[in-house]
């Protein structure tokens, strides 16, 4: 027997109704090379709507996918509403990334066309004739002085929308239909695509707005600074139009001066971030004025203490951890304090918020304990984590036989649920056949008052097979000594990780999303060993 309950699909196109009628007085705000545009949601979905007719005249088929280069703006959420809800597939692109990945993540989507923004196109065009499968390509105009190329292929977004007559009739779409794509930043192999269903999107959506979790309300601001080329911008566009929030994106303007500032003007509530940015932000908050903020998402990789410290005593509120991957649309965990935390002091409070916290409501993580210490490989399983890649690369080897996402991870969890972190599997030291964590020795390498950024890498040992390296980049204006950070490591961690080799650098390079590239420090490691 089967419940008697309507068979509504969960599909983009009912975010999309949601917020045109309950919400369409609310605020879009866009960040532009000349100042800023707002528009309202009604607006917004108004244009996506002629978005989607335009994409007919573009003759894109159905299921095809749908390449954007473009930064956080109104033009890339009405992408966001306009391509899944005519029944094709978006595909957001990282444009930080090198050209060879790029013309492999577009050659194996086999991307039909691409919305590019001006000032990215010198980025995409030199491509153009190498991407085989792409036949035109949109130019939003985001205040770039870039020249457009004199070809037939190339067409003004505005230009494309003044073609359309009148909006188009609603696509037929399954809810296990695939909505977008997104690729893995390939720190295990060449990229591979993550194909999320517009099931997926709605249900990561509802999760985010749980009061326990990131508790994105109708009252909120929400200032996505993770761009929306990465996992769909962790799915807050979408969150902010299912609850009503008004929506404030940062466009190219992301120096830390431009992004405090935004946050001031529009009295931001909300916002997500890599710690990078929270890092290059934190020199300038004694001037800032942050008293709207309600809570501030760090994510990516751990969350340094020293750094949530300082946010809390110069900003008045603490980095809030949560862990995902592309794999899982992104969002799996988010710290809390729950009542059981009730008689932790400041200090435990703010340093538990640091940790990835315990699983959202439908989502749930286990960890591979094979040997029954407690620490293993964490996995994850639930309707917004992908079931196998899409693409040349099937990456059978990331899901268990019963189906779980093995996440590469190395964590543990407490008797409330809450994950730890230990290490990427690739990442952790083994020192004389024991296990060193770099992301605990990186945490407190950073808790010294001079160090501005810290990565910990495993180089070849001939007596205890591998030692920790550790990469470390000074405080603006300080100096570092060697002894000094070994000094101070002295009583923090245990004797035996504190690392005989400390390089100071002038930065530690990052990936295409903001990480440190611990794979470029290997390899700079390599070549130092060569010579």
């Amino acid at each position: 027997m089967q419940g008697l309950m309507q068979d509504r699909p969960l599909d983009v196109a009912a975010v999309m109704r949601r917020v045109e009628q309950l919400f369409g007085h609310k605020r879009v705000v866009t960040a532009t090379v000349g100042g800023e545009v707002v528009a309202t949601w009604q607006q917004v979905v108004a244009r996506a709507r002629r978005l989607a007719a335009a994409l007919d005249l573009l003759e894109i088929p159905p299921q095809a996918r749908v390449g954007t280069f473009g930064w956080n703006s109104q033009r890339h959420v009405e992408l966001y509403l306009a391509v899944p809800s005519s029944g094709r597939v978006l595909h957001t692109l990282n444009h930080r990334l090198y050209a060879e990945e790029l013309v492999h993540i577009v050659t194996d989507a086999a991307d039909d066309v691409l919305f590019v923004d001006r000032s990215l196109l010198p980025r995409v065009w030199p491509l153009i004739d190498d991407f085989g499968t792409v036949r035109r390509v949109v130019v939003m105009d985001d205040g770039g002085a870039e020249e457009l190329p004199s070809d037939p292929r190339v067409v003004g977004y505005e230009e494309l929308l003044g073609r359309v007559t009148e909006p188009a009739p609603p696509a037929v779409v399954d809810e296990r239909d695939a909505a977008s794509l997104c690729y893995t930043s390939g720190t295990t192999g060449r990229p591979k695509g993550v194909l999320y269903s517009h099931r997926s999107i709605v249900l990561h959506a509802l999760m985010l707005l749980g009061v326990d979790n990131f508790a994105i309300s109708e009252r909120d601001v929400v200032m996505p600074i993770v761009p929306m080329f990465h996992v769909n911008a962790w799915g807050l566009p979408y969150a902010a139009m299912l609850a009503g929030a008004d929506l404030v994106l940062p466009g190219p303007a992301m120096t830390p001066e431009a992004l405090l500032g935004r946050m001031a003007r529009h009295r931001v509530t909300f916002s997500a971030a890599v710690p990078t940015i929270w890092r290059g932000m934190e020199p300038l908050l004694g001037d800032a004025d942050l008293a709207s903020l309600r809570m501030i998402v760090c994510g990516g990789s751990a969350v340094p203490d020293a750094l949530s410290r300082s946010w809390q005593e110069k900003a008045g509120i603490p980095l809030t951890n949560a862990w995902g991957m592309t794999e899982t649309s992104p969002v799996v965990t988010c710290s809390r304090l729950a009542t059981a935390h009730d008689d932790l002091d400041a200090d435990a409070r703010r340093t538990l918020l640091g940790t990835p916290g315990p699983p959202l409501p439908l989502a749930e993580i286990r960890i591979a304990d094979d040997d029954g210490t407690g620490i293993g490989e964490l996995q994850a399983a639930g309707p917004t984590i992908a079931a196998g890649y899409f693409g040349a690369d099937p990456g059978k080897s990331s899901f268990t036989p019963d189906g779980w996402l093995r996440t590469g991870d190395v964590g543990t969890l407490d008797q409330y649920g809450y994950l730890r972190i230990v290490d990427r599997t690739k990442d952790l030291v083994k020192s004389g056949g024991e296990w060193i964590s770099s992301v605990a020795l990186e945490n407190e390498i950073m808790a010294h008052p001079d160090v501005h950024e810290a990565a910990v890498i495993a180089v070849a040992d001939d007596r205890w097979g591998e030692r920790p390296l550790a990469c470390v980049v000074p405080a603006p204006g300080r100096t570092l000594d060697d002894q000094d950070l070994r000094d101070h490591l002295a009583g923090r961690v245990a004797s035996w990780w504190i690392p005989e080799q400390i390089w100071i650098l002038p930065e530690i390079p990052k990936t295409a999303t903001g990480k440190f590239s611990k794979t470029a420090l290997r390899a700079l490691a390599a070549g130092r060993d060569e010579r």
